[in-house]
């Protein structure tokens, strides 16, 4: 391990305060926040780009209850053996436990069922603003994350680590003990959002063609998460690699195609347009 020169000790507790029994998180709180803050951004965009309110709202709302269900319930999928015996527990999800992936997933579902259903025109372009929301919202739920601890990262071999010394801490029952200082994973990944959302307003600005910034908030995060999923303790699934990394590995295949063809077919429509234009000026 690397002297350190910045250690954060995290000594906040997980939770909140209790109302009838039920407990207040922090995570709670923060993906709350973050379903907020990202149907905000998405819902500023959309209508710059023409949609009502009502559609706005409606495919946020199948996006949010979608999301909350594929969240969930990949969570479960990965950590089986913790809700086996206690399937109750399935359903606790304010004392935390979800899959920034099976959010992506359903909440993806959930918003192109509606859209299909209600005939929402321009439905990329709709994927391009929904895009922004999400990668936003991501940025904010992590917060809770980082603060949780649940997340259990790799001892750190950098100058810098986090510490989690509350006792109620997630992070006190991680493998490398309660005093362990390990790499802040999640802030990483926060960190990466917040880039991922610089890039897609760039690209936002720049590229004209509908489902772009889609496939390159699909395309980046995917990667974010294939490298840093490397720093954590999630079990491993298939080919050393853990779950999340599969899903970005086949987000990846089925995305860089498809970024790819848009690309080639802006380039192609803007040598039309330029050959036009040559066109033009001769006669």
């Amino acid at each position: 391990m690397a002297d350190l020169i910045l250690a954060v000790n995290i000594g906040l507790d997980p939770n909140l305060f209790s109302v009838g029994g039920l407990d207040i998180t922090w995570h709670g709180l923060f993906s709350a926040l973050g379903v907020v803050a990202g149907v905000f951004v998405s819902a500023a965009y959309a209508r710059r780009a023409g949609y009502s309110n009502d559609t706005i709202y409606n495919v946020a709302l199948f996006l949010v209850v979608g999301g909350i269900i594929g969240a969930r319930a990949l969570h479960v999928i990965e950590d089986w053996e913790r809700f086996s015996d206690n399937l109750g527990s399935i359903f606790a999800i304010n004392t935390g436990g979800i899959s920034i992936y099976g959010a992506l997933i359903g909440g993806t579902v959930g918003a192109v069922l509606y859209g299909f259903i209600a005939n929402v025109p321009d439905k990329w372009k709709a994927a391009d603003v929904a895009a922004l929301g999400a990668i936003m919202g991501m940025a904010v739920g992590r917060i809770g994350d980082v603060i949780n601890g649940e997340h259990w990262a790799e001892a750190t071999s950098l100058p810098w680590g986090v510490r989690y010394t509350d006792v109620d801490s997630p992070g006190q029952l991680g493998p490398l003990g309660p005093d362990a200082v390990s790499h802040p994973a999640v802030a990483y990944e926060l960190l990466g959002d917040l880039a991922i959302f610089a890039l897609l307003l760039f690209v936002l600005r720049r590229v004209r063609r509908p489902g772009f910034v889609f496939l390159v908030w699909v395309v980046s995060y995917a990667a974010l998460r294939l490298g840093i999923s490397f720093l954590r303790f999630d079990d491993i699934v298939f080919a050393g690699l853990r779950t999340a990394q599969v899903v970005a590995v086949v987000a990846l295949i089925l995305s860089v195609p498809l970024l790819i063809h848009l690309l080639r077919r802006g380039e192609s429509a803007g040598l039309a347009r330029a050959e036009r234009r040559r066109r033009g000026r001769a006669k």
